[in-house]
């Protein structure tokens, strides 16, 4: 029975043919297949547009991008550049023959570093100042000769001549050495202390001079003029003396303008009418 029916499914199936089972998407599912197909195909060309665009604007090209070029020594921009974050660069200069220019709304500061990154010398140049932190301060010329030094000991000032043009001239709170002090031509020159003394030393002297002029020194009480070891010389062809007490006049009457240089023992000088012989007895209480 069963050899039966195994030979009467094979007649039945060999009556029929081969079934076609077909392979694919349809209906709905191929529309949107196509439809995602060809919005990708639309995002593709967008992009492709926009990166054209892009490199076109930002004129980009094998050798760099805008004013930035890649050359075999480093980085060269041309034109004006603007950085929103700091730049770190070990060398920047400008073109061969065209000045460099750093240019900020605030400030401009440069930064030298160790390697812990921590700050060595910096240079702040603000709307207001111009600062400078370092340990030392130099300026040099072009042949390396010092003209101006500063540090936490002295200040150095190495050109042949130091010129203050300010109408009140130049303050110093204490000491200066100096070989040599003076005026331009045709212009005065006033050393002055107006609330404490004025002094002026020298291990092998002090010399002033007036070339081509007067030598004035005034004070408001007391003028000294003292050498300890040597003597005081007075050398011109005419001395001066208008304000020296005059002694009594001699006993004859006489109206004669000529007088005595007296001195008393203290050191003040007074002025006797000349007689026959000494008079600088007859005003005593002038050295009282």
């Amino acid at each position: 029975m069963p050899q039966e029916q195994y030979a009467h499914r094979s007649t039945m199936q060999s009556s029929e043919g081969p079934h076609v089972y077909k392979v694919g998407i349809y209906g709905w599912r191929k529309r949107c297949l196509y439809f995602f197909v060809l919005l990708l195909m639309i995002l593709i060309l967008v992009n492709l547009a926009m990166t054209i665009w892009i490199l076109k604007v930002m004129n980009f090209t094998i050798d760099g991008m805008g004013n930035l070029r890649i050359t075999e020594k480093g980085l060269k921009l041309e034109g004006d550049s603007e950085f929103l974050k700091p730049l770190y660069a070990k060398e920047i200069r400008s073109k061969t023959g065209n000045p460099l220019y750093f240019q900020s709304a605030r400030n401009v500061t440069v930064n030298i570093l160790n390697e812990e990154s921590k700050v060595l010398t910096r240079l702040v140049t603000g709307p207001k100042a111009v600062e400078a932190y370092s340990q030392k301060f130099q300026v040099l010329t072009t042949s390396g000769k010092l003209l101006f030094s500063a540090d936490d000991n002295e200040v150095v000032v190495g050109a042949e001549r130091l010129k203050v043009l300010g109408a009140e001239g130049v303050v110093f709170p204490k000491s200066i050495e100096t070989p040599n002090v003076r005026a331009d031509p045709f212009k005065e020159l006033r050393l002055e202390s107006p609330t404490r003394f004025l002094v002026m030393e020298a291990p092998k002297g002090v010399e002033i001079n007036a070339e081509a002029g007067n030598l004035e020194a005034t004070c408001r009480t007391e003028l000294k003029l003292e050498s300890k070891d040597g003597e005081i010389t007075l050398e011109a062809a005419n001395i001066k003396l208008p304000r020296l007490p005059l002694g009594s006049f001699s006993s004859t009457g006489s109206r004669q303008k000529i007088y005595e240089l007296c001195v008393c023992p203290n050191g003040r000088l007074f002025l006797s009418q000349a007689g026959s012989s000494s008079t600088c007895q007859i005003k005593t209480s002038v050295c009282l």
